[in-house]
């Protein structure tokens, strides 16, 4: 895990890959918790039997859980020990290049694109997040994603 001191410090990286996160399992079980927290109970994601005749040969993860597990990524990716607070401001970009069978490890490498100053002793931070699957050379998830931090 990477470690900053102030935003300020973190703020001078901008254009570096700041980290990976550690690596987390996609099971079943998350899967269809998400499907209920979501509505989203298509088969592809469910129905384990049906799925195995399937295009993914079982079944997949929402392409939304993975965007979901950002905070995962983040926290343990990068720690900033004088900050207050942080809120998600939003996303760019998203794309999902390729499917999370159900076991799939991710793991999330973070590039800092951009650092803002904001009023109140703050930052806006734009970060790529490009997540991987353990055995793939294809991303899973590919993110821009919008952060403000303050101290």
């Amino acid at each position: 895990m990477r470690q900053f001191e102030t935003l300020d410090e973190l703020a001078q990286c901008v254009g570096q890959d700041i980290g990976q996160s550690e690596w987390i399992t996609v099971s079943q079980e998350r899967v269809n918790q998400f499907a209920d927290a979501t509505g989203d109970h298509q088969w592809i994601h469910l129905d384990v039997e049906r799925a195995k005749a399937g295009p993914f040969g079982g079944t997949i993860a929402h392409g939304f859980l993975t965007l979901s597990l950002l905070p995962f990524f983040f926290q343990n990716a990068l720690n900033v020990r004088r900050v207050s607070m942080g809120v998600n401001y939003g996303l760019n970009k998203v794309r999902f290049p390729a499917p999370v069978p159900v076991g799939s490890r991710l793991q999330a490498s973070l590039k800092l694109l951009q650092a803002d100053p904001l009023e109140g002793k703050g930052y806006q931070f734009t970060w790529e997040v490009t997540v991987k699957r353990e055995g793939s050379d294809k991303p899973v998830c590919v993110a821009e994603s919008v952060a403000r931090q303050y101290a």
